[in-house]
């Protein structure tokens, strides 16, 4: 196949979602490396922006179409077509033509007229279309839009809104190597716009996308890319030094190494059941001069602690529980058109599981903090009130911050345009 334009590679990424559910974080990497650098934002921006609002697009173009487009990657060209028509400056006959080209260049001749038409009408019924397709303007799926709205009635507008918005790019700074102040300085010598996270005393904000690899002091280890809301999950553990720590489900590693910037521990075991997964763990922690003699990395899995520890051996438990990722769609679009509804009482089985799987292996006086990544309810709040029901010498510690909402149980936040993703955090203790 001779070289492809942009959004032929963009059609490429985005085709294998709709038609075999594969994730962004699969199909992308291979397409940039295939990409003139020069064009790698433009291709990033298409897809995840097409992404972010699949179900809109399609919304847009059902009166335009006699029959569906059968098609996968056609459909991805339909939809990139009207996302640069709609949410981008470039100008349209140029889009119009280097779509259709793109058609041609995958091997979609038979379709290069139907795709200008339909493109044509979009441009020209712009107005109209939109009108028609305003209730689907959210573009996430009836499933998710409907939990949203029961859970959080007084939110979830804004919650959609938010997920809809690409997320600004946050670094963690290794205080281990750099004072968050004197990286944040080292970052605007270079002419980098970064400003100081609001909650995270470690966290930096960039306000444009760039390379992490070209940052200032990224192969020395001088920080890792992290939420701000991820960043305070090692901040309320907290464990003291020369204490024994589990961080359970712990790929990529983001929270040990959080963990491992903030002391010294008797010991420090990281476990994730993939093991590609665990090989991503060891790379990060060795990239930032973290993998000391009591840091032990595991392939094992957290709901089957007997072939991996022992009863109340550990001081410190952090269980960022498996969750359906609600918190992060606006990283990750593709969310909206993986999940099904039916994976929500799957997963929170799953989370059920290996808390009760867990808490035998906590010390009493130990703690456990419960972190999700999810704005559901039921993974959270209403997960770990279940939990101190069915549990007689597990209580709550209230956590008391100026972030998130009270929840009955824990502590949940909602992804912000200007501030984190969504997240939840619940902290027990283990009594007599």
């Amino acid at each position: 196949m001779s070289k492809l334009n942009v959004r032929a590679l963009a059609a490429q990424a985005l085709a294998p979602i709709i038609e075999q559910h594969a994730s962004l974080s699969s199909t992308l990497p291979p397409l940039q490396e295939r990409c003139p650098e020069r064009d790698r934002p433009l291709l990033q921006n298409l897809v995840y922006g097409t992404a972010r609002e699949w179900l809109y697009f399609q919304a847009i173009t059902r009166p335009l179409l006699k029959k569906p487009i059968k098609d996968f990657p056609v459909l991805a060209l339909l939809a990139l077509g009207i996302y640069q028509l709609l949410r981008t400056r470039i100008p349209a006959h140029a889009a119009i033509a280097e779509t259709v080209e793109a058609a041609r260049q995958l091997g979609y001749n038979h379709t290069t007229g139907l795709l200008n038409a339909l493109l044509r009408g979009v441009q020209r019924e712009q107005e109209s279309l939109c009108a028609n397709a305003v209730k689907y303007q959210h573009a996430h799926p009836e499933w998710l839009v409907k939990q949203l709205r029961k859970d959080w009635p007084d939110h979830a507008d804004d919650i959609m809104a938010a997920n809809n918005q690409a997320a600004d790019l946050t670094l963690r700074v290794n205080t281990r190597q750099i004072t968050t102040a004197d990286y944040l300085a080292l970052l605007q010598a270079q002419d980098i716009e970064a400003t100081a996270c609001q909650y995270s005393s470690v966290g930096i904000r960039l306000t444009q996308l760039c390379d992490v690899t070209s940052l200032p002091l990224y192969a020395e280890g001088g920080f890792s890319v992290q939420d701000e809301s991820a960043q305070l999950a090692a901040v309320l553990l907290n464990p003291a030094a020369n204490s024994v720590v589990l961080d359970a489900c712990a790929a990529p590693a983001g929270k040990t190494a959080h963990l491992l910037e903030q002391a010294d521990y008797q010991q420090l075991l990281a476990i994730d059941n993939e093991e590609k997964r665990v090989k991503r763990m060891h790379e990060n922690l060795a990239r930032l001069k973290l993998n000391f003699p009591f840091v032990q990395v595991l392939t094992a899995d957290a709901s089957q602690p007997h072939t991996w520890a022992t009863d109340a051996q550990f001081d410190a438990i952090l269980l960022d529980a498996p969750c359906t990722a609600t918190g992060v769609i606006r990283r990750h679009p593709d969310i909206k058109l993986l999940r099904k509804a039916s994976d929500v009482s799957q997963t929170v089985a799953l989370q059920a599981q290996i808390l009760a799987a867990l808490w035998p292996t906590l010390k009493v006086g130990g703690r456990l903090l419960y972190a999700t990544c999810s704005v559901l309810k039921a993974e959270n709040e209403l997960q770990v009130g279940s939990f101190l029901h069915h549990t007689a010498n597990a209580r709550e510690i209230m956590i008391d911050a100026d972030w998130g909402v009270t929840r009955p149980v824990g502590r949940q936040i909602f992804p912000s345009v200007q501030g984190g993703d969504g997240f939840y955090y619940a902290l027990l203790e283990k009594i007599a």
